[in-house]
């Protein structure tokens, strides 16, 4: 790749619109200082999204958990569609949707993905031959549609607080403490600048305690992010104070050097005390909003969370919808809904909603994916979205309101470029392998659905 230079109209940095900006591209795809070089001419730039949380397989499902069962449907009965559906897929299959999904990412703004990732075993809990093989899928998706990954490989134990074993169509998820260590060295081995290697604990309910302080103390856990399930739903929280005698977010703070390299997935139930706690720790709290809307988890407490200087990102999770326009849409309309007043993630007067929700959003991001993301400076990865400043939707829309017009104004694509890691990845609307892939996806879901 070679050096280059982009002349910016309007480059959003340091939250605010600057005008007239030259920034460099360097080799090594990362944001520099301008030179001579050959310039490309751009006009509203936007530093891209990191999507905090993804379980590509279920993008395959989206649409095939809506109808009613015999009795009341929560996300008990919905995990129940999803084990199904997930006891049908392999490496082949994981990468071809994986592939479309983050076509489909790039597409929306997402320039970066964190995959929370547990189909380790062959659906009958088998290993593969080679350990890595469902997650080297996923790298090797990731690597075809140019997006950047965090992966993280999750520990998951146990089938509930009450330590019962894995159920039959949880058996592919599980790895003992020893395999997954060695998982992580083996895929550490593979890290370069488009792809970080984390760890994930799928739940409290899936990690029991004595296994939490085990794997938190080992060597490859000392260092990358970690990620976590938690508070999700009113059950869990329910069964955690049975058996544990504490909330989930209260009991992992007590019992976990919970810090900034900490993304707490969804947090979605939390009385005053944890929203005080886990805002101080400096962790990231990952929101799922059409997820957690599509699931009927229940509404974080955006505004109390900014209140106490909480950190946060957005996550598309289920692939219900893969639009940070609209996670970050609907997070603001759950409060007003919840509430009855509008405006709420903006806390003072003047300030805009879109941009304090994209500002907060790509900072958690990055920091949730510990990756040099989510901002144009210099030393960051060259991550870009050029917005289509021909849209009616932005038409007569000036600096103060692009981001709000951006984020409220419908539904239209607007997002016209993406540049990942200095390489455009889209250009004019169209993802420079989409066809190909997305014919290979629909081969795949059509022999998913026949064997179903």
């Amino acid at each position: 790749m070679d050096r280059t230079t982009l002349r910016v109209d309007h480059l959003w940095r340091d939250g605010a619109w600057q005008r007239d900006v030259r920034i460099g591209v360097e080799e090594t795809g990362a944001l520099g200082a301008p030179d001579e070089h050959t310039e490309q001419h751009l006009g509203w730039v936007l530093p891209g999204m990191p999507n905090l949380h993804s379980h590509a397989f279920q993008r395959a499902m989206a649409g095939l958990a809506e109808r009613r069962g015999p009795g009341d449907d929560s996300f008990w009965t919905w995990r129940e569609a999803m084990y199904a559906f997930a006891s049908r897929i392999g490496p082949d299959a994981l990468k071809a949707i994986a592939a479309q999904l983050y076509v489909e990412m790039l597409k929306a703004g997402y320039t970066h993905v964190c995959e929370f990732h547990y189909l380790h075993q062959q659906p009958d809990g088998r290993p593969y031959a080679d350990a890595a093989a469902m997650s080297r899928a996923l790298i090797a998706a990731a690597d075809e549609a140019g997006i950047g990954m965090t992966l993280l490989p999750v520990l998951y134990l146990s089938g509930g607080f009450d330590g019962r074993p894995l159920s039959e169509r949880q058996r592919r998820f599980g790895l003992r403490v020893d395999a997954y260590l060695q998982l992580i060295e083996t895929l550490r081995r593979e890290e370069n600048p488009m792809l970080r290697v984390g760890a994930a604990l799928h739940s409290l309910r899936a990690v029991p305690e004595a296994a939490l302080r085990e794997v938190l103390a080992a060597e490859p856990l000392k260092q990358g992010p970690i990620h976590i399930h938690i508070a999700e739903q009113i059950g869990e929280v329910q069964d955690c104070l049975a058996v544990r005698n504490a909330r989930p977010v209260q009991w992992l703070l007590d019992h976990a050097a919970v810090d900034a390299r900490w993304c707490l997935v969804h947090a979605t139930h939390l009385d005053r005390s944890e929203i005080a706690r886990l805002a101080a720790s400096g962790a990231v709290a990952g929101l799922c909003p059409t997820t957690e809307a599509n699931l009927g988890d229940g509404l974080f407490p955006l505004a109390e969370y900014l209140d106490a200087g909480g950190r946060l990102g957005i996550g598309s999770d289920s692939h219900i919808s893969v639009s940070p326009k609209e996670d970050l849409r609907w997070l603001e309309y759950g409060q007003r809904l919840r509430d009855r007043h509008r405006n709420i993630a903006a806390r003072r007067r003047g300030a805009s909603v879109g941009e304090t929700l994209w500002q907060a959003a790509t900072a958690g991001g990055a920091q949730a994916a510990d990756m040099p993301l989510g901002a144009c400076a210099e030393g960051r990865r060259a991550d870009l979205l050029v917005l289509d400043d021909d849209a009616p939707q932005l038409a007569a829309r000036d600096a103060a309101s692009m981001l709000d017009s951006f984020l409220f104004a419908g539904n239209a694509p607007l997002v016209r470029d993406v540049m990942v890691g200095g390489v455009w990845v889209v250009r004019d609307f169209r993802h420079r392998d989409e066809a190909r892939i997305a014919a290979r996806y629909r081969g795949t879901v059509e022999t998913l659905r026949a064997t179903a």
